[in-house]
């Protein structure tokens, strides 16, 4: 038998690279001039051409936009692409779009602060960005080709590539390049007015990627086979919080094409020359469990836990208190008035993405690379750099595509990542290691969407509106192991409950959080707080509606006009318009409404549905969204339509169970998706503005199952206080 290592022997000493790594991401800003994307980035190597770190243009004129966001599934790729070409009046049917390397400093998310992807931010943040990058480089071939004929930049245009003059003149960026390389860019170029825009909000952009990923040259993480390369898989323990107490890898060792076997801080790994080996080698091993330390609580004893937590029974946990997320007047002083109480549970879920998490790392002395879809390359070169023991800046990473994320890939732990780096490291002499996770790895070992419980009490007044609303909600901190401790009341749990219209409309609000520690790995799920949020909102504003006897459309739109909303009553107007509200629904099907906001985008959903068996079918999806500037109208429906089935998914069957502490879904045979057959028409329209874009990735997915349970309510007036909605 294998001996249990020891834990201090898996940790990298702190050098005097930790303490600078620690500086960037918790006292950076102290620093004068020197911001934690300047100290990440120390030891990259930053050599760009002509146009900055967004454009390059070839010898041939070809122009090819530099993206620093992650294109996983969701075509942001085009969008980006299309806000420089437009400014740039780049020739789109050539133009090309490369993956960013790993430098904060040019290519930190400006929401984050770091280089990455996530909170729908992509398109947002990148907006006035990109413009500038790309009207800069228009400046220069209007600059270059001034000089050249001697005539007037500002009679000079440009159209797809080509620069002209009202004289005749012409030429194309291929033929201007040697010149315009050499003018220097403007600090403050001119933008367009959106009004003259000819790409943005038109049909002509469409994804970049969509040939690649047709005909299969598109590549992932398991595309990658380099010389001499090693495949790993890990033994995770059963139970979160578990630790190797010992292992015997007598049998993995016997399994031709195994090459070692040995103990990293998650677990045993095994290394072999191929997949199928390493997952044969696994199966062999026999690995003994330390479980003093592991969450050995099922789902059922953590609702009832929480049940009993938000209705003032049992006492508290040690260490956590209820925090306030919105309040003004006093509960207790209530105007008289019928109450309506209501309780509501959400389950763990999976992200459930298409591609299982994977990496590939090289590493040697001096020289750290991985190769893999990285959601945020600055947290994972910094997990990197504390292993192997080197500036963050120095860790390259090629970014490829991935098959998904809804937030799995994204996580203060770099948790798979550094996995792979650990077994790397130990292999040594820059030999590189695949890391392969199947699929029930990715589904049993975490990360996932927490647990929740919402209690909720309102007093409602004489004319059937809400006086006073008493909130609780009990769910896991997603900000557990943050570089950056939280301070107050993790903002990501409440979100879509705080700062709802509904509540500016109620003048008496009493709103609180209790956050315990729970030892399962939790982590943003695509949309965040508004998984659970938005149900509990919209689901009880339907109830209180019915139960005043008033027209849940009305009674939305009247609470609107109290808090100011005119955002979300445009965005129900359109929807109502579109989905013919007036009229009668289909034949044998019920309508119900939802309406919500997230990532500064308001969406709005009008569904019918009927019961099959007892089980909702839903069949037509009116969406109307309020996105700001529609960059591109075709994707912003495809993220619509993807955002609806995958809410609808999770709403109808999703759901992560614990047995004792184990997680009991292990594969879609167990972890029920939505099929194709029910998958719901959807229809997208897109409110016209002039305002800056918003996200668009995740707001398609919370409002779909409540506009569910809302129909569902019509039907036969019976709430749905758990999901998912469809029982095993």
């Amino acid at each position: 038998m294998n001996a249990p290592v020891n834990p201090e022997t898996l940790k990298s000493g702190a050098t005097r690279r930790d303490l600078v790594v620690g500086a960037a991401l918790v006292g950076g800003a102290l620093l004068v001039g020197c911001s934690p994307g300047d100290l990440l980035s120390i030891g990259a190597k930053m050599d760009f051409g002509a146009f900055g770190p967004f454009i390059k243009i070839g010898a041939d004129g070809v122009v090819t936009v530099v993206s620093k966001h992650i294109e996983f599934g969701q075509g942001n790729h085009a969008g980006l692409a299309a806000i420089a070409a437009e400014e740039l009046d780049a020739d789109w049917s050539t133009l090309k779009v490369e993956q960013a390397p790993a430098i904060a400093k040019v290519y930190a998310n400006l929401k984050m602060g770091v280089q990455g992807t996530g909170g729908s931010s992509a398109i947002a943040n990148s907006w006035t960005q990109l413009r500038q990058a790309g009207a800069s480089a228009r400046a220069m071939f209007v600059e270059a080709a001034s000089n050249s004929w001697n005539l007037p930049a500002g009679e000079i245009t440009v159209k797809n590539g080509v620069v002209s003059h009202p004289s005749g003149k012409s030429a194309t960026f291929a033929e201007l390049l040697p010149a315009a390389a050499k003018v220097t860019p403007p600090k403050t170029p001119t933008l367009k007015d959106p009004k003259t825009f000819t790409l943005i909000g038109t049909d002509r952009v469409r994804r970049k990627d969509a040939q690649a990923k047709s005909d299969g040259t598109a590549r992932f993480t398991q595309d990658v086979h380099l010389p001499n390369m090693l495949t790993a898989m890990v033994a995770h323990a059963p139970r979160f919080g578990a630790t190797v107490a010992s292992f015997d890898a007598t049998a993995a060792k016997q399994v031709p094409g195994v090459v070692d076997v040995f103990q990293i801080p998650s677990g045993v790994a095994v290394v072999a020359d191929n997949t199928y080996a390493a997952k044969l080698g696994r199966e062999a091993l026999k690995v003994t469990w330390d479980e003093t330390k592991a969450e050995k609580r099922g789902s059922k004893e953590l609702t009832a836990a929480y049940t009993g937590w938000a209705a003032g029974k049992g006492a508290l946990p040690e260490k956590t208190v209820w925090q306030g997320f919105e309040t003004k007047g006093d509960f207790a002083k209530a105007p008289k008035g019928e109450l309506f109480e209501a309780t509501y549970d959400f389950p763990f879920l999976a992200h459930a993405t298409m591609e299982p998490m994977n990496c590939v790392a090289e590493i040697s002395a001096g020289k750290a690379k991985l190769t893999f879809g990285s959601q945020i390359p600055t947290v994972d070169q910094l997990n990197t750099a504390k292993i192997v023991g080197m500036l963050p800046g120095a860790v390259e990473i090629e970014t490829l595509f991935a098959g998904g994320s809804f937030g799995r890939r994204a996580n203060f732990q770099s948790d798979y990542t550094s996995e792979c780096v650990q077994i790397a490291k130990h292999v040594g002499k820059g030999r590189p290691v695949k890391l392969v996770w199947t699929r029930e790895d990715d589904m049993t070992a975490g990360y996932f969407r927490p647990l929740t419980h919402h209690n909720v009490k309102v007093v409602i007044g004489a004319d059937g509106y809400p006086v006073a609303w008493r909130h609780r909600i009990v769910t896991q901190t997603l900000m557990k192991g943050s570089p950056v401790p939280t301070k107050g009341l993790d903002e990501t749990t409440v979100e879509g409950a705080k700062g709802s219209p509904y509540l500016k409309a109620i003048p008496i609000v009493d709103g609180q959080a209790l956050l315990p520690d729970v030892g399962v790995p939790v982590l943003w799920w695509r949309s965040v707080g508004a998984t659970h949020t938005a149900f509990v909102m919209e689901h009880t504003i339907d109830q209180l509606a019915r139960k005043a006897g008033k027209d849940p459309v009305a009674y939305r739109l009247a609470m609107y006009e109290k808090a100011g909303a005119t955002r979300h009553a445009a965005v129900l107007k359109l929807a109502v318009e579109k989905a013919g509200y007036d009229k009668p629904a289909t034949a044998g099907w019920t309508r119900g409404v939802a309406v919500h906001e997230c990532f500064d985008t308001v969406v709005a959903q009008i569904v019918e549905v009927k019961l099959v068996d007892g089980a909702p079918k839903v069949g037509r999806v009116v969406t109307a969204v309020d996105c700001g500037v529609a960059i591109s109208p075709d994707q912003i429906a495809s993220q619509m339509e993807g955002g609806t089935c995958y809410g609808l998914s999770a709403a109808m069957f999703g759901q992560i169970t614990l047995n004792n502490g184990a997680v009991e879904q292990t594969n879609f045979d167990t972890y029920r998706v939505l099929r194709n057959s029910e998958a719901p028409h959807v229809e997208t329209y897109i409110l016209p503005s002039a305002e800056a874009p918003s996200g668009i990735g995740e707001p398609g997915v919370p409002v779909i199952g409540p506009a569910v349970a809302n129909a569902i309510l019509a039907i036969n007036g019976k709430a749905t206080n758990s999901l998912p909605i469809v029982k095993a």
